[in-house]
């Protein structure tokens, strides 16, 4: 692993708990890693570690081998050659682009200074603004301009700190694509933090997710969302719901039994022993739950939200179970009314009743 980091802590001066607690996970040359979670969960505390700008209080940071903090060293942030995209793109508006993104090879020789700039330039999509300032450029050019100012001394490992944060939605996900093929390009190595999931699955080969200091999970965006190792990855990452169910075991078949009926012929599913008589909590996704007009279950609709090609209806079975199923959007059905809906599910992803 070019990134490797082990049980780590971090403790403020004061505090009873850490920021960081007991952080494990590796990141691979040129892959891209994202941390996320909810605000003050320890991802940007734990980004700082990495830079070298907050102290560890334990475990150990390894870059490209070398250690540049455990219990006894601790290498300056300085020297280890890491570059830094912060939320407020921190140019330098008396500087004109070209010199923004020449700022941190001002050392270099002149010819191979202006040719670094030119290429880092062309890979953010920005050719021939050199002569530019940041007030003439909009939001998103100065985030590429910041990224290529970050990537001119050619760092072994990038970070970048909500780098879209001041942005439009709109405008977040389309720059994370347009950030991700800037990295493959530049075949950079870049640990990744924001809040937002779309930003997350957009950028990251893998993907941590953060909880109270804790990493629940360290995963790619498809594990995250179908196998989430915690009941709190499984909440945190897109729409479900937790259903009551009993595995029983019918001629030799795991058969969990719902709400909305039996579930059967699951590929993956664990065995009733591994929950006392079988009782657990089952996350239905909202991709789920299919509508049908046809089907003997039937769901009231409480609440709607319009996203272009579906909505996202939140149901209210007879018993008072709620789930939530995506429906196609020409599926307009009023709030109070009852669906016929049921159960598509191949694998099933279970937790301890109440958990």
């Amino acid at each position: 692993m070019f990134l490797q980091v082990s049980q780590l802590h971090v403790r403020y001066p004061g505090q009873n708990t850490a920021a960081v607690q007991d952080v494990s996970f590796g990141l691979r040359s040129g892959d891209i890693g994202v941390l996320i979670g909810p605000s003050g969960c320890g991802k940007t505390t734990l980004l700082r570690a990495v830079a070298g700008l907050e102290r560890a209080s334990s475990g150990q940071i390894k870059l490209a081998g070398h250690s540049v903090s455990s219990n006894s060293t601790h290498m300056p942030a300085e020297q280890r050659r890491i570059g830094m995209v912060f939320q407020d793109y921190a140019l330098f508006p008396h500087l004109n682009v070209g010199r923004n993104v020449a700022f941190g090879i001002h050392d270099w020789p002149a010819g191979a200074r202006e040719a670094r700039v030119a290429e880092v330039l062309e890979w953010v999509g920005l050719s021939g603004t050199q002569s530019r300032y940041p007030h003439e450029l909009s939001g998103g050019q100065q985030q590429r301009v910041a990224l290529a100012r970050a990537l001119a001394p050619k760092p072994q490992l990038l970070l970048l700190d909500e780098p879209f944060s001041n942005l439009d939605v709109d405008l977040r996900e389309r720059l994370a694509h347009e950030v991700r093929g800037i990295l493959k390009t530049a075949g950079a190595t870049a640990l990744f933090v924001t809040h937002d999931q779309l930003e997350a699955f957009a950028i990251g080969d893998m993907i941590g997710v953060m909880h109270e200091g804790a990493l629940h999970q360290w995963d790619d965006a498809y594990s995250l969302y179908h196998r989430p190792a915690t009941r709190f990855v499984a909440e945190f990452i897109g729409h479900g719901v937790f259903a009551p169910a009993t595995l029983v075991d019918v001629a030799g078949q795991t058969v969990v039994q719902t709400a909305l009926g039996e579930l059967s012929n699951i590929a993956e599913c664990p065995l009733p022993s591994a929950f006392e008589s079988g009782l657990c909590d089952v996350l239905l996704r909202a991709d789920d739950i299919v509508h049908d007009d046809d089907a003997p279950v039937k769901a009231e609709i409480l609440r709607k939200a319009f996203r272009g090609s579906e909505f996202l209806y939140t149901l209210r079975l007879t018993g008072g179970q709620i789930v939530q199923a995506h429906v196609p959007s020409h599926h307009d059905h009023r709030l109070g009314e009852w669906i016929g809906i049921r159960a598509q599910v191949d694998h099933v992803v279970t937790f301890k009743r109440g958990g």
